[in-house]
């Protein structure tokens, strides 16, 4: 198998866990999960500078995953990482357990930050970024964004201060799945030209297929060019990717799958054994 070709089948193994969950869990946000993992596959397999039996080490780049509500697509990729016990999953938003809906603070080993209040994530990483500049750390960070974030001011006021103080070692990542709860993204606060737009706050900014690991691995490959811009990365994706009746359908930002609809969309996924 190609590298990329490898990656997709981790996508779809932690695609077709993610329903599972959703549904044993009773727990919504499907398709805001489903849309960002190939996403965070590209980044946990092949960009971040990790060390899962050293999940603290202080030279380690940091991820931060701002949209919460998409948990259990990080969740899994981390188990899947080997951070911990693949088992642990299975207690995912029970009561008095370690797997929260949204992440809490190294709840389990690889969470940086408790994210689900929407605009905290990329000031968070600022902090970070900053902190790891006083001490001459190596670390980068790397934020994943909804597009619907992107409508709070908290944001933009971090989009300004990251290439006033030349914060070149953060990268963010936008899931430009074109939906947010209630509507389309782009017709509740006309978010495009979203590339431009950050361009326009001094950012390097480059838009990609969200599912193609060659341009997502490109767009991650690329290092500070000197000129103290953060980067900004638009993915276009579709929420609800990798499951036919799950796709562009944003129904699925609330709906909970029944048993019926995991065993078929672990069937589409390759994953025919029903755990749920």
């Amino acid at each position: 198998m190609t590298p990329t070709a490898v990656l997709a089948a981790i996508s779809k193994k932690i695609r077709a866990r993610v329903v599972e969950m959703s549904h044993v869990a009773e727990t919504p946000h499907l398709g805001s999960s489903l849309s960002c993992i190939d996403m965070i596959v590209a980044a946990y397999w092949a960009a971040l500078r990790i060390d899962p039996s050293n999940p603290l080490d202080p030279n380690r780049d940091r991820f931060i995953l701002s949209k919460g509500h998409a948990a259990t697509a990080l969740y899994v990729t981390l188990a899947e990482r080997g951070f911990f016990d693949p088992a642990l999953l299975e207690t995912y938003n029970e009561d008095g357990a370690v797997l929260p809906e949204h992440p809490g603070l190294q709840c389990v080993p690889g969470i940086e930050a408790a994210t689900g209040s929407l605009g905290h994530g990329l000031p968070l990483a600022l902090g970070m970024a900053l902190a790891a500049r006083i001490e001459g750390r190596p670390s980068r960070c790397l934020v994943l964004m909804s597009d619907g974030e992107c409508e709070e001011g908290s944001v933009w006021e971090a989009a300004m201060f990251a290439p006033a103080q030349k914060l070149d070692s953060v990268t963010v990542m936008i899931d430009y799945n074109k939906w947010q709860a209630t509507g389309r993204s782009d017709e509740i606060m006309a978010l495009a030209p979203l590339a431009e737009k950050w361009r326009a706050f001094g950012w390097d900014a480059c838009e990609v297929d969200g599912h193609d690991f060659d341009a997502l691995l490109a767009a991650l490959d690329k290092r500070p060019d000197g000129s103290g811009r953060p980067r900004a990365i638009i993915c276009h994706t579709v929420k609800g990717k990798g499951v036919s009746f799950m796709e562009d359908d944003n129904n699925w930002h609330y709906r909970i799958p029944t048993a019926e609809e995991v065993r078929k969309a672990r069937v589409e996924l390759g994953q025919p054994e029903v755990r749920a």
